[in-house]
C-alpha cells in the first residue's frame, strides 16, 4: 500500500475496495490515455482497454501514449503495457476493437463503471444505450478545441442521451482539433466522477453536463431547459 500513502483523501478501506473495482475504458487515445493512466495511478484494480485504432502521427500532439515508439502500434496495447510499468499487479484486460451494435455489451458487460473515451456521438449513444439497459453508470467526456464536457450518467438518467441527439453527431473535434492540455483537462474530471461513483461519496455530475471554456476561463452547467450548443 505504500504506492498509495499519498492519496490522503481517500480511507485505506476505500483504497482497499478500489483495487477490486472494474472500470472499462472504451477509447485509449487523447481522452482515454490521460483516464487509464490516473485511474492506475490512483489504484482502480481492475481495467478494460478497449480500442481498434493505432497511434499515427498526428496524435502526437495530446496523446499521452503517443510516441514515436508507438507508431503504428495498438493503442489498447500500448496502454495496457503502459499500466504494466506503472503497477503490474493491475488486472488488465485488451479489447483491441471498435465497439458498435453488435458487440457493446459483451464488452461493458460485468464492469462496475464505464468511461466514455470516445470522438463520435454515434457511437456514443450506442454506448449509453446499452449501458442503461445493463444496469452501469458511464461517465460522459467530450473535447473539442479550447472546450470540453463532462457529466456522470447513471442507467436511468436521460439528460446527456437527449443532449446528445440535439448536437454535432460526429463531434466538432475533427473540425477544429484539440491542443494538449484539454484531453488532459476533462480526463481529470471523468476519473474524478469515476472514483465519486465507486466510493460512494461526493457530488455527482448527474443531469446535467459540466461545460469547460478554457480560452475564456468560463465554466458553466448545461442543463434541461437551456440552448443546446
Amino acid at each position: 500500500m505504500d504506492r498509495y500513502e499519498r492519496n490522503g483523501i481517500i480511507t485505506k478501506e476505500e483504497q482497499i475496495k478500489l483495487k477490486d473495482a472494474k472500470v472499462c475504458v472504451i477509447g485509449c487515445g487523447g481522452l482515454g490515455g490521460y483516464s487509464i493512466e490516473m485511474l492506475a495511478r490512483f489504484g482502480v484494480g481492475k481495467l478494460t482497454l478497449v480500442d481498434g485504432d493505432v497511434f499515427n502521427a498526428s496524435n502526437l500532439n495530446r496523446q499521452l501514449l503517443s510516441l514515436t515508439q508507438t507508431l503504428g502500434k495498438s493503442k489498447a496495447f500500448t496502454a495496457s503495457e503502459r499500466i504494466a510499468e506503472i503497477n503490474p499487479e493491475i488486472q488488465v484486460n485488451v479489447i483491441a476493437t471498435y465497439v458498435d451494435q453488435d458487440n457493446i455489451k459483451d464488452v461493458i458487460g460485468g464492469h462496475d463503471i464505464v468511461v466514455d473515451a470516445l470522438d463520435s456521438n454515434v457511437t456514443r449513444l450506442v454506448m449509453l444505450d446499452a449501458c442503461a439497459k445493463l444496469g452501469l453508470p458511464c461517465i460522459y467526456g467530450a473535447i473539442a478545441g479550447w472546450y470540453g464536457q463532462v457529466s456522470t450518467v447513471f442507467p436511468e438518467d436521460t439528460f446527456v442521451r437527449d443532449y446528445l441527439t440535439h448536437v454535432n453527431p460526429q463531434g466538432i473535434e475533427k473540425t477544429i482539433g484539440n491542443p494538449s492540455f484539454t484531453p488532459a483537462c476533462i480526463a481529470s474530471y471523468q476519473v474524478s466522477e469515476t472514483i465519486k461513483v465507486l466510493l460512494k461519496r461526493g457530488e455527482l455530475l448527474r443531469e446535467k453536463v459540466l461545460y469547460i471554456d478554457l480560452f475564456n476561463n468560463e465554466i458553466e452547467f448545461i442543463e434541461a431547459g437551456k440552448t443546446y450548443a
